[in-house]
């Protein structure tokens, strides 16, 4: 290969890696007596949650930025879920108990993450009708 193609392939190359964005996952610890017994620590993004079993809950959308908790507003990021399930996790236990999760609300602060699942159709605008609620933090 002649130097200018070996250059042009090489500038092509760092172009494409870096168009190319990776998103990590979010490592969370199990911090409520629920999360722990029920789901273990996770791994969470945009794209889906992956629970200590290996078990994967893919998103298919994010359908809300904002969400009610305990009547008061607060930002979060509410999915839809992919193929909705209510997988068995860890010590035989359900994530929801009551049917298939169809959607996913996340908030917190810096340091800790509540999450939310629901088997409700219509979309969640609030805490009101989740079938269960996790408690993470972000390890040190």
């Amino acid at each position: 290969m002649n130097r200018p193609v070996l250059i042009a392939a090489c500038l092509g190359f760092a172009l494409l890696v870096g168009a190319t964005s990776i998103v990590l996952a979010d490592t969370l610890v199990a911090t409520s007596t629920t999360a722990m017994a029920i789901t273990g620590d996770v791994e969470m993004d945009d794209f889906s949650m992956v629970f200590a079993d290996g078990t994967r809950l893919d998103f298919d959308e994010l359908v809300g930025d904002s969400f009610v908790v305990d009547g008061e507003p607060v930002n979060a990021s509410v999915y839809s879920v992919a193929a909705p399930m209510d997988p068995v996790l860890l010590n035989g236990n359900r994530l929801c108990g009551s049917g298939p999760v169809t959607y996913v609300a996340s908030w917190g602060s810096d340091s800790d993450v509540a999450v939310a699942v629901f088997d409700t159709q219509d979309i969640p605008g609030s805490d009101a009708d989740m079938c269960a609620l996790y408690y993470y933090t972000y390890p040190n």
